[in-house]
């Protein structure tokens, strides 16, 4: 436990020096990590500043073992307080299934739209499973 808090810090640290971009093994290492061995599904912002730099990673909902509830007011309110000019957003699927249901289409899709109101960009969306890690911008679904 000790050690996978410590590693989570070092690639936040990176992902706070460099731009997010130029390190996508460490988003997805980082969020492996936050992930790991936890047995209840959660939502995760990556806000990030104008040059793509880790501003704050923020879990800002915490459901079940199946579900989470995510409220888009919360999640715009949570980018302005950051300051954030983009964010990322990370969930995982306790279940060990990376693949996005059309709920988690939806929901990115209905949090794309709000954050464009308040200029902040949604720049991917995870769902790490167990190693199994899924990017809707790499899949195309942003």
């Amino acid at each position: 436990m000790v050690a996978r808090e410590l590693v989570k810090r070092w690639l936040g640290e990176e992902l706070q020096r460099e731009c997010v971009f130029s390190q996508p093994t460490a988003v997805r290492e980082y969020l492996q990590i936050h992930f790991a061995q936890q047995e209840y599904e959660s939502f995760v912002t990556l806000h990030l500043d104008a040059q793509n730099r880790l501003i704050a990673a923020e879990e800002l909902f915490r459901g079940t073992l199946t579900q989470t509830s995510v409220y888009p007011r919360e999640v715009v309110k949570s980018s302005l307080r950051h300051n954030a000019a983009a964010v990322i957003f990370a969930h995982n699927h306790p279940s060990g299934v990376a693949e996005p249901s059309r709920a988690d289409e939806l929901l990115t899709s209905n949090l794309k739209q709000a954050l464009s109101l308040v200029d902040v960009k949604v720049l991917d969306h995870f769902i790490v499973a167990g190693a199994s890690t899924l990017s809707f911008a790499e899949r195309g679904l942003l």
